[in-house]
């Protein structure tokens, strides 16, 4: 039961992070198309592209680690893990998940502190604090840390999980 309420959470939060990391994905294409069409077309000096951009890819790559997450792609561990004997592979994906989710735990924790500091610091183009751009490390940690979590309940330990599991987008990704 709590196996399958795990994998239908971490099926619908990973739905819905990768349609956000879409959009700033899509927003990040526009200004940075808005920002080569200003330099070499219409010659407007926007200063606003650039940083606009850096936030945005700063925001998608954060947040996108959490996909990857969800559906284990971390090549370099995945290989290792495999080619240990099946005795130590469970116990050790174990472990593997609460080091994780204890790195994006304390990530979120310290991170808090830093997106804090940045409401003290001004963005000088947007005229705001960078509270904002800074928050990317304590959302997305979170984030993380709970894709963890779910993800270590719905594989409890177990290495072949079906990669085809309708677990990204397409028709029928979320039940």
């Amino acid at each position: 039961m709590m196996k399958a309420v795990a994998a239908k959470a971490s099926k619908r939060l990973n739905w819905a992070v990768e349609r956000i990391v879409a959009l700033l994905m899509l927003l990040l294409v526009l200004d940075v198309w808005l920002g080569v069409v200003d330099r070499y077309l219409f010659h407007w000096q926007l200063p606003w592209p650039e940083v606009l951009a850096r936030y945005l890819m700063i925001w998608a790559a954060l947040l996108a680690i959490s996909a990857g997450i969800a559906r284990r792609e971390h090549i370099g561990l995945s290989i290792l893990i495999e080619r240990l004997p099946q005795g130590i592979q469970r116990p050790l994906l174990i472990l593997v998940d609460i080091m994780t989710f204890a790195l994006f735990a304390f990530l979120c924790w310290y991170g808090i502190d830093f997106a804090e500091g940045g409401g003290s610091r001004q963005a000088m183009i947007f005229g705001m604090t960078l509270a904002m751009p800074f928050a990317a490390i304590p959302v997305a940690s979170a984030v993380a840390a709970l894709q963890v979590l779910l993800v270590a309940l719905r594989d409890q330990g177990n290495v072949n999980i079906d990669p085809n599991d309708n677990l990204s987008s397409g028709a029928g990704a979320v039940q």
